[in-house]
């Protein structure tokens, strides 16, 4: 299907794209790398008459090591996650997770902003920076900034922290150097929206659990830590049987769709399956 007209708006700098949210307000959507609005756009679901690029704002682009932190800009395409270095040893959850995002072509142009500002519950990058305490600084206009954790960046389904004239332009993440990760995604066919994913990244001292995040990915209308499981894991063992204790309560408080991929029932039990082997995974065991 076509999409319905618009203009187009391709500001050069954060200010003028935060002009242009200005200007037009609620008749605009923004482009980051396109990975959802262009489905959006074509099925006809949303008509703005202004859509605005910020690919050419090169100020939201790139990965820098800030000491304690990584920064990475809200338009810092899935591929350079996968192609730093400083990711894979500082936020290797990160890594994992964006390695299952799509195929090639989607993980060059879709970029980590964009789909933490779309905020799909089933989308694969809010879980891991969810567990792994990030936070996301946020520009309003007349260069206001602000700065969200991650805890209260996703508020429902669709719906952030981020407001119609705001942009979001950093994703600041606390450095896990040393930390084994995994990322355990459930799908029916290959490139498909998760249908229950598990983030996990634990910290190991001689053979025990000495710290653990973990997100949901599909488990409610945002993504979800699981407390629960995280608290249960401290001082455990590596072993299978322990860590499969822990993790049976990995759908505590949680509230999954039911739909043609599964009922609610269903994507509990994947829960606490996916989270054991989750974290086994990052453990080494």
């Amino acid at each position: 299907m076509i999409p319905a007209s618009f203009d187009y708006v391709a500001p050069q700098s954060l200010t003028d794209a935060l002009a242009a949210l200005a200007e037009h307000g609620d008749d605009a959507k923004v482009l980051a790398g396109g990975q959802s609005l262009l489905p959006i756009l074509r099925m006809r679901l949303n008509a703005p008459s202004v859509v605005i690029d910020l690919g050419k704002v090169t100020e939201l682009q790139g990965i820098s090591d800030e000491g304690d932190h990584l920064v990475i800009g809200a338009m810092t395409t899935y591929a350079a996650v996968l192609a730093s270095e400083a990711v894979s040893t500082h936020a290797a959850l990160l890594s994992k997770a964006v390695a299952t995002v799509a195929d090639p072509q989607i993980r060059h142009r879709g970029t980590v902003g964009g789909a933490l500002v779309h905020a799909d519950p089933a989308g694969d990058v809010g879980a891991p920076v969810l567990a792994l305490d990030a936070e996301l600084v946020i520009a309003g206009q007349g260069g206001a900034t602000r700065t969200v954790p991650a805890a209260d960046f996703f508020e429902d389904l669709f719906t952030t922290a981020v407001g119609e004239d705001e942009l979001l332009t950093q994703i600041r993440i606390p450095k896990h150097t040393g930390w084994g990760a995994h990322y355990e995604k459930f799908v029916r066919v290959s490139h498909q929206w998760s249908i229950v994913a598990v983030a996990a990244t634990v910290r190991a001292e001689g053979g025990s659990i000495a710290e653990a995040r973990v997100g949901l990915t599909n488990m409610g209308s945002t993504p979800l830590r699981a407390t629960a499981v995280e608290q249960a894991l401290v001082g455990q063992s590596a072993t299978e049987e322990a860590v499969r204790q822990a993790c049976a309560r990995a759908a505590d408080g949680t509230n999954p769709p039911s739909d043609l991929n599964g009922d609610a029932d269903y994507r509990r039990h994947l829960a606490s399956v996916l989270t054991r082997r989750a974290v086994l995974a990052a453990a080494g065991a």
